[in-house]
């Protein structure tokens, strides 16, 4: 789950040491001329009393302000921090990130953080996903490969069947070679590409724009996310693929066979694939979501589906 910094004004953190560094100084001076006016009219006890009481409120009034803007932010965002590489599972106590921070310097300092731990925590997720299917995938051509070696030992088998026997090793490894390259592919797409924006028109391929405009993503990126798109589109018997720029984000349509309402929840799952039969891997949509994600953005599958075909949406900001 994607969490945020609840933006609440709070002073900078300059005013805050400033002020403190001003009243640290200001004090003796303000003690000492009290003491030397008011002195001689209440006496020397009763002024160097009220002094005390007075330097005494002042402390505890600038300890206050410093807990609460500095000190606390810190100790709960230190707190969250080494929480994150811990496995939150069964029985373990979850450290909630928080909320508000003492000054703008700290803010930023815990949207950079969440911000980690959100890239941690879906690397954690993608790649336990990933070894659970890729162990998956990769029993099926191991075992044509086991089963027809064993098979191949056999002295008296015809060529025909030794042939055949070949062929099913050899479309095996087939397989597994383009698994281990999505798996590739999939790693390089979490690496972050440098920041930029593009005009939708300039990347958009063969795809009809219906809305044009900036985009706030580099055009490297865009291009490869709206071919990923584009060529699962027409796989799936697309002929028309639109897009159309809305406010915070993109949405890519086309007119194929769509997805079904029992696959729209997996359409991003690693290794999920219809084309099966026809050598898909069903890592193009993942790669796709990691390539954002490495961005910043999100991809889903609009709540709004037409009859036919598919409608993506691309939101460029948490």
């Amino acid at each position: 789950m994607r969490r945020n910094v609840i933006q609440k004004w709070r002073p900078p953190l300059w005013f805050v040491l400033g002020g403190t560094l001003a009243a640290v100084f200001s004090l003796p001076i303000v003690g000492i001329s009290y003491f030397r006016i008011a002195g001689s009219v209440l006496g020397w006890g009763e002024t160097t009393l009220i002094i005390g009481v007075m330097a005494f409120a002042a402390t505890i009034l600038l300890g206050v302000l410093l807990w609460r803007l500095v000190l606390r932010p810190i100790k709960a965002l230190t707190q969250y921090a080494q929480s994150i590489p811990i496995k939150q599972g069964a029985g373990q106590q979850i450290v909630k990130p928080p909320t508000h921070y003492g000054t703008p310097e700290f803010s930023k300092l815990g949207s950079a953080v969440l911000r980690m731990s959100n890239t941690l925590q879906d690397r954690e997720t993608t790649v336990r996903s990933y070894a659970d299917h890729v162990t998956h995938e990769l029993k099926s051509p191991l075992t044509v490969i086991a089963g027809a070696t064993e098979l191949l030992h056999n002295d008296t088998m015809s060529k025909s069947d030794r042939d055949a026997l070949l062929d099913r090793i050899a479309g095996a490894t087939a397989r597994m070679q383009v698994l281990l390259d999505a798996q590739r592919d999939l790693a390089r797409a979490q690496d972050p590409m440098p920041q930029g924006q593009c005009q939708l028109s300039d990347v958009a391929g063969g795809a009809e724009v219906l809305v044009d405009g900036m985009v706030p993503l580099p055009a490297a990126l865009v291009e490869l996310v709206l071919g990923h798109l584009t060529a699962n589109a027409k796989s799936h018997g697309a002929r028309k693929i639109s897009m159309t720029l809305i406010d915070g984000g993109l949405r890519i349509s086309d007119n194929g066979a769509g997805v079904s309402q029992g696959n729209q929840d997996r359409i991003f799952d690693p290794f999920f694939t219809t084309r099966r039969d026809k050598g898909g891997t069903g890592m193009g949509l993942p790669i796709v979501r990691r390539m954002l994600e490495a961005q910043g953005a999100r991809i889903a599958l609009a709540a709004d589906q037409p009859d036919k075909g598919a409608t993506f949406e691309i939101r460029f900001e948490d």
